[in-house]
């Protein structure tokens, strides 16, 4: 079996899969924690392409089903607006 160590889990942040085993290794039990603790999942893509296998490797070191690992929620990210456009919005919204 090739070596695994170095692969790249969340390509936002370039958490490798050896990362995230450590982070489990030290105690993280939910995903909200490694995210918490090294970032995995808080690139612009807010952990789509990466939540399930951070949650896979939480099932294959605690031995429990997908289902117990809590999900985080997705959030959308955000967009800066200019100062013009914010006023601009609330200038239209007290026309109302």
């Amino acid at each position: 079996m090739p070596n695994d160590s170095k692969a790249i889990v969340c390509l936002c942040e370039e958490i490798s899969i050896d990362e995230i085993r450590q982070c489990i290794a030290d105690g993280c039990r939910t995903i909200n924690e490694i995210k918490y603790k090294i970032r995995a999942g808080m690139g612009p893509c807010q952990g789509r392409t990466c939540r399930m296998l951070i949650a896979q490797e939480i099932c294959k070191a605690y031995n429990v089903p997908l289902e117990e690992v809590l999900m985080p929620a997705y959030r959308v990210p955000a967009e800066p607006i200019s100062i013009d456009a914010l006023a601009d919005a609330c200038i239209s919204d007290r026309s109302v």
